[in-house]
């Protein structure tokens, strides 16, 4: 996966690139910024397209910014949960949109609620899949070696078998 550049980065490279001089290519510019040739020329369509602008707007509005639903604590979940009880579907939407959640999030949270489950007892289980995904991750490599030096043995014995076909045995001569 590529680098990521902040939108004022790209709206200055843009600037840069369509501010120069003509004897200055845009491979130029695009090789003194560090970034590649197409990417400029993209960023330099989306500019022309105005998605740059759509783009600081949303960050100004501090849309960057949101909590991630794994980053909510649970005591600004059960708020949440709280503050969404009884409302309308509608309105449901707008104030998770707001908060930067899907009312599914909030039916999860609900549910995890009632049936006890703690943050402490999903962060273990996590713990717990990641300890065994790594566990599985070496028993595969484990088990990958072992197969080709089984599969490494079993070609010298064929080999072996061959020379003693071809040449008899040591013992013969």
């Amino acid at each position: 996966m590529g680098q990521r550049y902040s939108t004022s980065f790209k709206i200055q490279a843009v600037e840069k690139a369509l501010r120069r001089d003509q004897k200055t290519s845009i491979k130029a510019i695009s090789d003194s910024l560090g970034i590649g040739f197409s990417t400029l020329s993209k960023w330099i369509v989306k500019s022309r397209n105005k998605e740059f602008e759509m783009a600081t707007a949303s960050e100004k509005r501090g849309l960057k910014n949101e909590k991630r639903p794994e980053d909510w604590g649970l005591s600004d979940r059960l708020n949440m949960v709280i503050r969404c009880n009884g409302l309308s579907e509608e309105k449901l939407s707008a104030l998770c949109r707001s908060q930067g959640l899907y009312p599914h999030h909030i039916q999860q949270w609900k549910l995890a609620f009632l049936q006890g489950e703690t943050k402490d007892e999903s962060m273990t289980k996590q713990t717990d899949i990641r300890a065994l995904k790594s566990e599985n991750k070496t028993l595969r490599k484990e088990l990958n070696r072992k197969e080709k030096a089984l599969a490494e043995a079993a070609a010298l014995l064929v080999l072996q078998k061959k020379v003693k076909a071809l040449w008899g045995n040591e013992e013969d001569d």
